[in-house]
């Protein structure tokens, strides 16, 4: 009779070994990292789709420069044919990913401060719409990479720490990359009222 119970109370065993181990932990924690992770594509989405309004707002200011204007087009082609699906979301795609975004937001910024030289354009109720929706939509953008970075923080720590990172290890769970800064934010921009 022994024998024949044995082998079932090995079984029940493991199951409530593994069911302790962490696994599912884990794995709602990547997919809570993969969810924040589309709340930072959404808002960069958000971003793309005002621009292109903005531009076709600007466009109708008929001496604008137009090269400024392309850079923004291009800039927006660009970093909307970036696309990093959260199962693929490792070092070298998410810097890929950032890296079109700062262009965009480069080409963004060299827009507005273009605008300003053109004080009709910048008193259209159209336009003065648009540019306030952008300026929460970066709002939105650095909450959702705060909150994707701490979800990331989460879920990284959780598959380094003994005993979870052996069970990590052997389910093929992998560290997660942080969305950084972009290069040289940390200095503050040079601001010259001179001309």
């Amino acid at each position: 009779m022994m024998k024949k119970i044995f082998p079932y109370l090995i079984l029940i065993s493991i199951t409530l070994s593994m069911s302790s181990c962490g696994y599912n932990t884990m794995v709602q924690k990547r997919e809570a990292v993969d969810e924040k992770w589309s709340q930072v594509e959404t808002q960069y989405q958000r971003r793309n789709d005002l621009i292109g309004n903005l531009v076709n707002t600007v466009k109708g200011a008929a001496d604008f420069e137009k090269g400024t204007l392309q850079a923004v087009i291009e800039a927006r082609s660009k970093a909307t044919s970036i696309s990093v699906d959260a199962n693929n979301l490792n070092e070298e795609n998410l810097q890929k990913f950032q890296k079109a975004q700062t262009q965009m937001s480069g080409a963004l910024s060299r827009l507005l401060v273009t605008v300003e030289r053109y004080p009709d354009l910048k008193a259209t109720a159209n336009f003065q719409q648009l540019q306030a929706q952008l300026e929460g939509t970066e709002n939105r953008i650095a909450v959702a990479r705060k909150k994707y970075n701490e979800e990331v923080r989460d879920y990284n720590t959780t598959i380094q720490t003994f005993p979870r990172n052996m069970i990590a290890g052997f389910f093929d769970f992998t560290k997660k990359p942080y969305y950084e800064s972009d290069p040289g934010a940390e200095q503050a921009p040079e601001v010259d009222f001179s001309s």
